[in-house]
């Protein structure tokens, strides 16, 4: 009797789990690939522009400072010298995230330019970060926005809060790397120190030695 009532369900799961047994056409509908040719517009093309004055869901409008980095003055367009938003650990915490993923792969960990991939690019090497400390919060957002030289946009791959963070971390790096140590807490110096020392060289195996540490040979 359990086993003829576990059959409904059963039947249930797996109806469920497939989607084309309730919506065949989900599979089987005509479709055309990507700039591929339809018979369905007079044009032929199958890939359709937007309609006119159209914008994406999460584009931020009417906030030129937030969006472009630059405020209109009675002189001309000027870089922002202050962030249009809040910045706060969590801003933070976000623009070392997406700086070692987008960023540092040329520019280096700490911004100065020095890393596998840039010491690769003998036509132009990444410049250090540090070399525009002086350079307005618009500006580098700017860069980031549009591109610069050899360096492509990365519009498209960071939004405008997380080229925002950038901003802040980049300028948290220009300041952290250019700070005397002598300026810092006892604490802080004694922090600094401990991650600049370079690990203890260990000697290589002899042939046949476990190189498993001791406590945990019996694993």
């Amino acid at each position: 009797m359990m086993a003829r009532a576990w059959w409904p369900m059963a039947m249930v799961l797996v109806v469920g789990c497939d989607e084309d047994l309730l919506n065949p056409m989900s599979a089987q509908q005509p479709r055309v690939q990507a700039y591929g040719e339809s018979e369905f517009y007079p044009d032929g093309m199958a890939m359709r522009d937007p309609p006119a004055g159209t914008v994406p869901r999460e584009r931020v409008v009417q906030q030129s400072g937030l969006t472009t980095g630059k405020f209109s003055s009675p002189t001309g367009d000027l870089y922002l010298t202050t962030f249009p938003l809040k910045v706060d650990r969590p801003l933070m915490e976000l623009g070392r995230k997406r700086f070692d993923i987008t960023c540092a792969t040329c520019h280096g960990p700490v911004g100065d330019g020095d890393s596998i991939v840039a010491r690769q690019m003998a036509l132009r090497p990444p410049p250090s970060l540090h070399r525009y400390a002086d350079r307005a919060p618009g500006y580098i957002f700017e860069v980031i926005t549009r591109g610069f030289g050899l360096m492509a946009s990365y519009a498209a791959e960071l939004d405008v809060r997380e080229r925002w963070a950038v901003v802040a971390y980049v300028r948290a790096l220009q300041i952290s790397q250019a700070t005397p140590l002598d300026r810092l807490t006892p604490d802080e110096q004694a922090r600094v120190r401990s991650v600049g020392e370079e690990p203890p060289i260990m000697n290589p195996p002899a042939a046949g030695q476990s190189v498993v540490p001791r406590q945990q040979e019996g694993l």
